[in-house]
């Protein structure tokens, strides 16, 4: 099993607990993030916990003092817990994402990324965001990017499906067309 689909798992986990407890989802978020932080800022910290060398019960033990110096939700003292307990601190980071990503389908948000040659302008935004969301039937998170080299048209991505509308893309199936003739 990959570190991603095991995190997947337990940000799973700790998303129906969160909600059936009815805890605050976006603190539990934040908790997570800064505990990734943490271990990104401080490499002698991480180097030590997610060492295969380091025996698991002072993992253990260094998880707890870490935990009990923070106030953390209690769901989430027990998660860091159980992972420094099964030596799987290392899936923190794909345990965020995957949480992340969970809160987003629960709150039905989906993430949209529109790209242009030049930046939009707030009204176009909204504009863009209100017909994503009328044809997703979701809320719509989205972002904006800007390069130049599509030429003209618009690039929409939503979730894993991408709109290209681009001149470029236009240009690559003419000239598809025409070297089969």
């Amino acid at each position: 099993m990959t570190n991603r689909t095991a995190g997947t798992r337990y940000a799973r986990a700790l998303l129906d607990v969160a909600v059936k407890e009815n805890a605050d989802l976006d603190q539990v978020e934040r908790e997570l993030a800064s505990v990734v932080d943490l271990f990104s800022q401080h490499t002698l910290l991480s180097q030590a916990l997610l060492n295969p060398v380091v025996p698991v019960p002072r993992k253990r033990a260094a998880m707890d003092a870490l935990t009990a110096r923070g106030s953390l939700l209690p769901m989430v003292t027990k998660l860091l817990g159980l992972l420094a307990s099964r030596d799987r601190l290392v899936l923190l980071p794909d345990l965020l994402a995957a949480y992340r990503d969970r809160l987003l389908d629960y709150r039905h948000v989906v993430r949209a990324e529109v790209t242009t040659t030049t930046p939009l302008s707030a009204e176009q935004v909204a504009a863009i965001e209100a017909n994503l969301a009328r044809a997703s039937g979701r809320t719509v998170a989205l972002s904006t990017n800007v390069d130049p080299s599509i030429i003209g048209g618009v690039v929409t991505r939503i979730g894993s499906i991408v709109y290209d509308g681009s001149v470029t893309r236009q240009l690559q199936r003419m000239k598809e067309k025409l070297s089969w003739t």
